[in-house]
């Protein structure tokens, strides 16, 4: 009953988090933050810090995320191997967190 409450909260951080990170993304390179003076310090190192924090704490959260849905998947796969696809599905939508954030942290490195 635990793994599947906690398969269930990482699925529901990702619905929540992905529109979330989306959004930043959208907002920061959008058309108008070209026009706009990005040569003050103060507004590279913005983006700077929002790059890190998008690589680091999606990485972090894919990191637990990973370690105990991959536990539980691989506790699961031993009992039926049946449920290989199911299992398997889990931890790549986990790991999909933390290839969004580095596409995030990627495009806005290139903004600087």
């Amino acid at each position: 009953m635990k793994k599947r409450s906690f398969v269930l909260s990482v699925f529901l951080f990702q619905l929540a988090f992905a529109p979330l990170v989306s959004a930043t993304a959208v907002l920061a390179l959008s058309p108008q933050t070209d026009q706009a003076d990005l040569s003050g310090p103060y507004d590279k190192l913005g983006i700077a810090i929002g790059a890190g924090l998008a690589v680091g704490l999606t990485g972090i959260g894919a990191g637990l995320a990973i370690a105990s849905s991959g536990t539980a998947a691989i506790s699961a796969l031993a009992e039926k191997p049946e449920t290989f696809f199911r299992s398997f599905l889990v931890v790549a939508l986990a790991e999909a967190v933390a290839i969004y954030g580095m596409i995030i942290g990627i495009l806005l490195w290139l903004k600087l």
